[in-house]
């Protein structure tokens, strides 16, 4: 429904679909977030378009009262790419999970980063596939029992953001499915940024691998197991009492502690920039790992560079300058042609 001013609000952007995740799903959070957000982005609703793969999360799109395609396995970013590449002035966010996006979607997923085409990548990692009932996915940790590894995952566990930065993406970063101001916040950086933004949400699957993210989640634990980044400032955690931070030197991280009232950069606190150049800053952050280090959430890396759907559009246009607007039909009846007829 529309308020008594004309504006979309988060209702019209429910479908009247059943929605079919299990109880206490994390999908449930990002839906709703989702759909909080996307009245305030001044956008039509149908100028939308969700597409997702195959997976859980990939039911997103029949919850979202807006355009969208369900597509195949892992697919989603390359017809999310054409959507774009055809249409550039509609809104396009993948929705996809560690699964779906970084096994059989991985290539996918790099080439549609290394491009930069202007979308928004939503990946969900509950760290298991809970669609075909509980198998090991690409990102759960080493010795993760689970029916497809009895005695133990022995894959080395892939991370979703330093994937992403390696492929050379300009916006990375990472939110938490219960906490829905910053999940929000997420949303609206990863929309004003031109250019390819992805988004790691750390999701529950309460079936098959229940509070995976617990340290995180919980608000009691999370301000000693996470580390919210916010520009410009230290990288801070832990309570005023026990205050920690992160040091950076020759790339290699190391947790400071700090005395009650130690002026943090003096102690060689390093200061988050998400605006560095390099990628190099943004993998030290991917880096850190629990329990050594608290958990980065916030945006690792936002750097501007062309999109790829800008220079389609500017070749598009030169072309057009040079040889004319073109005429399909023309273009079917240039050159030799035949007609097929009965024999």
């Amino acid at each position: 429904m529309t308020d008594h001013f004309g504006k979309l609000t988060s209702k019209d952007f429910a479908s009247d679909q059943d929605i079919r995740w299990c109880p206490g799903c994390g999908d449930y959070s990002v839906l709703a977030n989702v759909q909080r957000v996307m009245p305030e982005l001044g956008i039509p609703r149908e100028n939308f378009v969700f597409v997702s793969g195959i997976g859980c999360s990939s039911r997103f799109p029949y919850y979202m009262n807006t355009y969208g395609f369900h597509t195949i396995h892992g697919r989603a970013p390359a017809f999310a790419t054409g959507i774009k590449a055809s249409r550039p002035d509609l809104s396009v966010w993948v929705v996809t999970g560690d699964g779906d996006g970084l096994s059989i979607g991985g290539n996918h997923l790099l080439h549609t980063i290394r491009r930069n085409i202007d979308i928004q990548i939503l990946l969900f990692n509950n760290r298991v596939y809970g669609l075909t009932k509980g198998q090991y996915s690409p990102t759960s940790p080493i010795g993760m029992r689970t029916q497809s590894t009895p005695d133990g995952s022995i894959d080395h566990p892939i991370d979703p953001l330093a994937f992403a930065l390696g492929a050379g993406a300009t916006f990375v970063a990472r939110t938490i499915d219960v906490d829905g101001p910053h999940l929000q916040q997420m949303l609206r950086r990863a929309h004003s940024h031109p250019g390819t933004a992805l988004i790691e949400i750390l999701q529950n699957c309460p079936v098959y691998n229940d509070n995976e993210w617990i340290e995180v989640e919980d608000r009691k634990s999370r301000i000693n197991a996470a580390l919210v980044l916010e520009d410009g400032e230290p990288l801070l955690f832990g309570s005023e009492d026990q205050r920690r931070g992160i040091r950076l030197h020759d790339g290699i991280p190391t947790v400071v502690e700090l005395q009650k009232g130690e002026d943090p950069i003096a102690a060689g606190v390093a200061v988050h920039n998400e605006r560095t150049q390099t990628p190099a800053y943004a993998f030290a952050l991917a880096s850190l790992k629990r329990p050594e280090f608290p958990l980065p959430i916030g945006v690792f890396r936002a750097v501007e560079t062309a999109t790829y759907d800008a220079l389609l559009q500017g070749q598009v246009a030169d072309a057009i300058v040079k040889r004319g607007a073109g005429s399909l039909y023309d273009l079917l009846h240039s050159g030799d042609t035949w007609t097929v007829g009965p024999s």
